[in-house]
Order: structure tokens, then sequence, then C-alpha cells
């Protein structure tokens, strides 16, 4: 669970992502399970830790189901997937990822049928998109594990679920803190024009930028500088980027916004192409984006991410399944946050400072806001019903499409 988020690395190729809101490239020559067959993951040599139960370790498979990307999006589904293969080859266990023909519940819910059929019986799924595929096969398989990321009570409530199977649970995360931490930060970097450029307004967005101007609001205060610091604040209405959101960008940039907080899957490509051109920056999501966006946009473009613990969630729940822990799990729903006030990089929302571009905000400096955070000093609002009341000047556009 101490594991240290790794900083993104560049991929080849850019495929629109659901926030539900990468990391490393996938391997090239890796292809998705078809509905016709499934290519198991040769195991890794390296000998499977002790459990609990040897027999039950030996018959353990694991899965996971992309949303409606891919393992390339550079977001949820490559980090969900490469969490998840590296565990099982840590633990010569097989493992395989299914990609399903199209973005709809029928479609994951035949990748998940797929997957069973393969014999797969731990299967890892990330974000909101798949709580109508739980609901609809979690009763009828109980003897599959399905550990879901970022799927919410609301989510699965909408999907007719009011009580969790004992063969589920899923981890959400405490967004608003991670958006607070890089509102503060840059603020105290000294950016005075910010803009947050959601995806769609889901609970985990929302989160993510009232938790930036929250942050951003605290930090203006303590600096005295409340009257020169401002936010536009926008939704694009989708998770990937176009012209009609880049040309929104293109106006923010050229008005004086010197940084903006890129909250939505691919559509941080819009904000990158408009920031280019401006030598405009960008705060990346989920994961630490740096890698990626000073590979497309110019290097130091992105100053930092509000990052989830998405591979510390695989890797410690894996863990869990394989010593024969499965209870410690077993139909709840975790929030995730922050853990340590004095280790940052254990907590499950985080800033990652080995790749910031930041020189006036400092780590010293950020591992106090943690420490205040942890021990209560600095709270910060988890409502989402409206936007927060700021001392900052907060100006809201209507949604692009």
């Amino acid at each position: 669970m101490k594991k240290k988020i790794l900083a993104v690395l560049m991929a080849a190729t850019m495929v629109a992502s659901l926030v539900a809101c990468g990391s490393t490239e996938a391997p090239a020559t890796e292809t998705p399970a078809t509905e016709e067959s499934a290519t198991e993951e040769p195991a890794a040599e390296e000998a499977a830790p002790e459990a609990d139960n040897t027999e039950a370790t030996s018959d353990i498979k694991i899965a996971m189901i992309t949303d409606s990307g891919d393992i390339t999006d550079m977001s949820f589904n490559q980090t969900t997937y490469e969490a998840s293969d590296a565990f099982a080859k840590a633990n010569g266990l097989d493992f395989q990822y299914y990609k399903p023909t199209e973005d709809s519940d029928e479609a994951r819910t035949a990748a998940f049928n797929n997957a069973v059929a393969d014999g797969y019986n731990v299967i890892v799924v990330p974000g909101y998109l798949f709580a109508g595929m739980i609901a609809s096969v979690a009763d009828s398989n109980p003897e599959v594990k399905i550990i879901a990321l970022d799927v919410s009570q609301g989510d699965f409530e909408g999907a007719g679920v009011t009580e969790l199977p004992a063969n589920v649970c899923s981890f959400t995360y405490q967004e608003e803190l991670a958006g607070y931490m890089a509102g503060y930060a840059v603020v105290k970097e000294g950016y005075k024009k910010l803009g947050f450029l959601g995806g769609m307004a889901v609970p985990a967005v929302v989160r993510y930028g009232y938790g930036f101007v929250q942050g951003a609001d605290a930090a203006a205060s303590e600096l005295g500088i409340s009257s020169d610091v401002e936010v536009n604040y926008v939704y694009g209405g989708q998770f990937f980027g176009d012209e009609a959101i880049t040309a929104t960008m293109d106006t923010w940039y050229s008005n004086g916004t010197e940084i903006v907080f890129a909250c939505g899957g691919g559509i941080f490509t819009s904000a990158g192409e408009a920031a280019k051109k401006v030598d405009g920056k960008l705060v990346g999501v989920d994961v630490d984006q740096s890698g990626t966006i000073d590979g497309l946009y110019g290097e130091g473009v992105c100053v930092t991410s509000a990052m989830k613990g998405l591979a510390a969630t695989v890797n410690a729940t894996l863990t869990d399944v394989l010593a024969g822990n499965w209870d410690a799990h077993s139909g709840k729903i975790e929030n995730l946050g922050i853990v340590s006030g004095d280790d940052p990089t254990v907590n499950y929302v985080q800033l990652p400072t080995e790749t910031w571009s930041m020189k006036n905000f400092t780590v010293d400096d950020y591992k106090a806001l943690v420490k205040s955070m942890a021990d209560g000093t600095v709270t910060v609002d988890s409502n989402i019903d409206a936007m927060p009341t700021t001392s900052i000047k907060v100006t809201t556009f209507d949604n692009i499409h």
C-alpha cells in the first residue's frame, strides 16, 4: 500500500478516456481478449508469496475490463491495466484484459461473461460506467470477486443496487483534497489567473474543481492577494478534447489565463493545444501526467498533477485477495484520502513531488500542507451542491457542449 505512484511516461497514441474521474506506455504487442478467445499473459518467473490457502492461491486468475477507452488512454484504464498486470506477473498469476466491443452496459457485461468463461475469477474494473454491469452480473456470479475503482454509492443506486453483494468491493477517492492541494500549490507558486476545465460534471470531476477553487482561495488569502487571483470555470460536457473546447481554451489563454486544471480524461488535449501557443501551463489529473503532457506540448507545460492512488489501491486489494483477506473489503465502498500526515507519498490523494516543475512552492511547503490537512487544521468542503464561497473571483461559464 505504501508504494509511491510512478511518473507517467509518454504514450505513443492518444485515446480519449473517461474520468472515473497515464502511466507508462502499454506494450505494443498486447491485444485484448475477444469474444472468440483469450490469450493469457505468461506467468512471471518469480515465485508467488506464501498465502493462507495455497490451493486457493493457485486458482486465482485476474482479469481487467476497460470502460469506453483502452489501455493506452494515459489515464484510468492504462493505470489500472498496468497495476493489475504488474501484480499478476510479480506473483506468478494469470492475467488478461478485455476490451468491450462498444460503450454500453451490454458490451461491458459481455466482456465480463467472456472473462468468467475463460476462467478468470478476480475482475478489476475502472470507473462509474461499470455500475450497470456489476448490477447485472454480481449476484449470478458469486464465486467471482469484482474490484471496482471509482464507482460510488450514487452510481450503484442509479443502477438499482442499494447494497453491494459480498463478492463486490469499490473504492472512491476524496478528489476535493487532491484538487485543493493543486489549487493551493499553484497560487503559492505565483500563478494568479487560473482556469478549471472539467469533463462532464459528474461528482468526481466537480469535487476536483471545487477543491481546486478552495485551495486557490486559501493560498491567496494567506498571501494577501485575494483581489488579484481569479478562476475561470467551465465543463466541456465530454471526456475528450475537440475544436470547440480548444477554441474556448485559446480565448482563455489569450485573455490572460496562466494555468488550467484540465480534469476529464482526454480533455487535457484541448488545453494543451491552446497552452503551447502562448507558453501556458496545465495541471494534470488522476495520475502524474507530466510525461504525457510535456511530451506532447513542451517541457514544463505540466506544472503538477492532482493524483489518485489507483495503482496503490489495485496492489493493496489484490494483495488481500491473495492472502485470503477478502472479508476486509467484501460488500464495502471505501472512500480513500489522506492516511498519513508525515509521509505524503503513501496517501491516496497527492501531488507528484519528483516531477513537478514548481520552485517557489517547495516539497517542505507541500509536506506542511498535507500535515495540516491530516490533523484537521485545514479542512476541505466535499459538498458539490454549489460553488464554494470564496474571496477570490470565480467566473463560471456555460458547458461548452
